[in-house]
């Protein structure tokens, strides 16, 4: 792959705001590295995204920094929002959240293929227990 097409491939992804799954390999995993948890397969990935963006959080990602290269594209951002439903058995708290991330992902054949995401999952519940970090 090109950096233009991986790119092109990525801004499509983004743009799409974890509603697509036509850029995606068929057996694309997503992986949360501080918990080693793995989320296999399009409609998976797409249903924890929905999870996590729609219905236990009200949030969006903000980038802050994009990095593209033939086969990889890394995001920085921050993960803004409001607990709205329950999350890691902690009831909605609609408290607001603003938590920084990255993700590396690779690609192939213009697909995404994998996604290591790295979040701080003790700061993100500071945040939402309201006890200092």
């Amino acid at each position: 792959m090109s950096i233009a097409s991986t790119r092109k491939t990525m801004m499509k992804y983004f743009d799409a705001e974890h509603g697509d799954v036509s850029m995606m390999a068929d057996d694309i995993v997503f992986t949360m590295m501080t918990t080693g948890e793995e989320t296999v397969g399009p409609e998976a990935v797409l249903q924890m995204l929905t999870h996590f963006y729609h219905t236990a959080f009200d949030a969006r990602a903000e980038a802050r920094n994009l990095i593209f290269s033939e086969d990889r594209a890394v995001y920085e951002g921050h993960f803004i929002g409001k607990h709205i439903g329950e999350f890691a058995g902690i009831p909605a708290t609609n408290k607001s959240i603003n938590m920084p991330f990255t993700v590396v992902y690779d690609l192939e054949n213009e697909q995404l293929k994998r996604a290591r995401i790295y979040f701080e999952m003790s700061a993100l519940m500071s945040q939402l227990s309201g006890s200092p970090n």
